[in-house]
């Protein structure tokens, strides 16, 4: 009996070896993962057929077995035997029981360990695979992608060693965490900082091209990338979201004194619960032109698939060729005007790439002729997977998606079917963005004559919009939570990867709420005597900050180093932004070790230990601090984006003049003098 998933149960008296090649037999012969016709033997897997991508247009999904130092290379070298087919029982397997979107880090970790497996001349063996190969693994995986990726690959190896742990397929049975950490990126200041945002969101040049563009354009590819483009300028949008949207997206909703609301009905791409996404009014006006415009475009070729959803089997006729439906044999010529081809070279050209035999007549010249029938099924087979299904999550079709459009429509080097129908890519929205300018191709910049200030041209990724709108909504003090559901996310700590507010911007915004209520703690309180401008005197309360654990670090380094040994919870200079729910959790955190800490120097105390209670007075002021800033922190009276500054505390440890001098022990101390001076005759 074929099945997608059947569960492997090891023998828990056979050895490691045994266990892989039942293992192995399993996933071969049992599974139907990929389909029951999987080429199990070959290297290459396509899988294109079994593997839900949303709008990657034509491109295959194929899965190869090769060594890590050969991938990209002209004549990859597989992974050699035993291992290749443990890898391929691997794949298999977990797609079927624990299946990923992205599947080539999954493969990327079988790589990294076949490559440590072989170092040394030694047998590609998956039964020797330890807590050393692991550890050369990620190596491996360090030295060879980059720091997001590595660790990305790292948890799959990660997963991979759990597995082979689990199921006695390795000689050693012992536990294996991977040692790569995950990447931070939050550090906002220094150059590698200043690149990293410079790559993650639209340059200047771009953003003022962009509206410029949507006026101009009017080819069907600039029309369609600049519209999509002002669309996820509007809300923070996936490229793959936008491109699935049926055509019937806008949801208009009266309110009672004020403009309707409007925005577009939204499938989330990662697992948030579908919605609507309002738009900004400013933003009303623009999405609305550009959808009217994508219409415009796609309008044909909704019909087009209309026509193929009530008549799968025929190919579609325009209307001046509809004549030609019940004839036997076609010219070339026809052949041409049916498709959508340059004449007749055109039609020789694709009925030879297409296998399709042309045959010449007595008395007909030199003119060569093609069966009909032949060339309906060829063009009928270039139906989209799952046509007349577009999403099935969703139940959007091509007859009424948004961005169906008539084959090679944005393409400016192939002709345009007039019988045929795809979806925008992802690929065709990047390409006209400019993401493959450095390979010839044009984008909407290029064609319109925009570069970069220094004559480089201009190049934009889609997601970068997104990272753009999630840094306005961090700078402009938009809770978290808000800026996750605003962008359709899960899990709110995945905001921090696209916040990039820059420090000068952090800077900025703390000092605006110096002096006013819209700030807690002492730098709030209005000055009795002020006698120099309020944004002056911020400039001089607040000459500088950076980021801390638990929000801002407003210390002037320039004039003294820390004088707290960064205890910043106990220090007056630490500014937490309300609404921060990744400096929240953190709190939490500390809070619950401050009061394990407390309770240990309390034991201490009880038994008499030189010097615990002046640790277990500071750990009652930490405790004591960090409750109040989490209680103002969770406070639902105090607006998200608020700056909270605590009020000075007396720090068991401070810097005066070059000397760590504990504050908590000198009123000890001068007692004990008192009681010296007080004893003397």
């Amino acid at each position: 009996m074929v099945t997608d998933v059947i569960v492997f149960v090891p023998s828990i008296e056979a050895d490691a070896r045994t266990n892989i090649r039942q293992f192995i037999d399993l996933a071969r012969n049992q599974l139907a993962v990929f389909g029951q016709d999987l080429p199990f033997e070959s290297n290459t897997w396509d899988v294109t057929d079994a593997v839900l991508t949303k709008a990657k247009g034509r491109k295959r999904e194929r899965i190869s077995f090769s060594m890590l130092e050969a991938v990209g290379g002209a004549i990859p070298a597989v992974m050699p035997e035993p291992f290749r087919s443990f890898a391929k029982a691997y794949i298999r397997y977990l797609s079927g029981v624990r299946p990923v979107k992205a599947i080539h880090a999954r493969v990327a970790a079988l790589r990294a360990l076949a490559a440590a497996l072989a170092e040394g001349a030694r047998e590609c063996d998956p039964v020797r695979a330890d807590s050393a190969v692991f550890n050369r693994a990620t190596q491996l995986l360090v030295g060879n992608f980059s720091a997001g990726a590595a660790y990305r690959v790292g948890q799959q190896l990660e997963i991979l060693a759990n597995f082979m742990k689990e199921n006695a397929l390795s000689i050693s049975r012992t536990t294996w965490r991977s040692p790569i950490r995950r990447p931070s990126d939050t550090v906002r200041v220094g150059a590698e900082a200043d690149r990293r945002r410079a790559e993650k969101l639209p340059s200047a040049a771009a953003l003022e091209a962009l509206p410029r563009i949507f006026l101009m354009a009017q080819d069907p590819a600039d029309v369609v990338t600049a519209a999509a483009a002002a669309i996820m300028l509007a809300a923070p949008e996936r490229i793959s979201e936008i491109l699935t949207l049926p055509s019937a997206c806008e949801v208009v909703e009266a309110r009672p004194g004020k403009d309707d609301a409007y925005g577009l009905r939204w499938w989330p791409a990662k697992g948030a619960k579908p919605g609507v996404k309002w738009m900004v009014p400013a933003m009303v006006p623009v999405v609305q032109e550009a959808l009217r415009r994508i219409r415009k475009v796609t309008m044909e070729a909704r019909d087009i698939a209309g026509w193929y959803e009530r008549n799968p089997s025929q190919i579609y006729l325009a209307l001046d060729v509809e004549h030609l439906r019940n004839s036997e044999w076609l010219d070339l010529e026809e052949v041409a005007r049916i498709i959508g081809l340059t004449g007749r070279m055109g039609a020789n050209a694709w009925c030879k790439a297409q296998g399709i035999r042309m045959v010449r007549f007595k008395g007909q010249g030199n003119a060569l002729y093609v069966r009909f029938k032949e060339v309906e099924k060829v063009i009928v087979s270039l139906l989209p997977r799952g046509f007349p299904t577009l999403d099935k999550a969703t139940g959007v079709t091509y007859a009424n998606a948004l961005f169906t459009v008539r084959r090679n429509e944005l393409g400016m080097q192939r002709s345009t079917y007039r019988c045929m129908i795809e979806l925008v890519s992802v690929g065709q929205v990047n390409t006209g963005l400019g993401s493959r300018s450095a390979h010839g191709l044009n984008s909407i910049f290029s064609r319109f004559g925009f570069t970069e200030p220094d004559g480089s041209p201009i190049i934009l990724k889609s997601h970068a919009f997104r990272h753009y709108l999630n840094t306005l909504a961090q700078a402009g003090g938009l809770s978290q939570l808000d800026v996750a559901k605003w962008s359709g996310r899960l899990d709110v700590r995945q905001n921090e990867a696209y916040d990039h507010v820059s420090p000068r911007q952090m800077l900025q915004s703390i000092r605006s709420a110096v002096g006013t209520d819209e700030m807690i703690g002492p730098l709030s309180a209005p000055l009795e005597r002020a006698l120099i401008k309020r944004d002056a005197f911020a400039q001089l309360m607040v000459p500088t900050a950076h980021v801390t654990e638990l929000g801002y670090c407003i210390h002037d380094y320039t004039s003294s180093p820390c004088q707290l040994h960064a205890d910043c919870i106990n220090c007056q200079e630490l500014i937490c932004i309300k609404g921060d729910i990744q400096k929240v959790l953190r709190l939490r955190e500390q809070l619950t070790e401050a009061v394990r800490l407390k309770q240990k120097a309390e034991v201490a105390v009880g038994q008499g230990y030189a010097g615990s209670d002046r640790w277990m007075e500071h750990h009652r002021v930490t405790v004591d601090r960090l409750t109040q800033l989490l209680s103002i922190m969770e406070d639902p009276d105090i607006p998200d984006g608020t700056p909270i500054q605590m009020a000075a505390t007396q720090a068991p440890f401070r810097l005066q003049g070059g000397r760590v001098v504990n504050s908590l022990a000198a009123p000890v101390a001068q007692k004990s003098k008192r009681r010296r001076s007080e004893n003397r005759p």
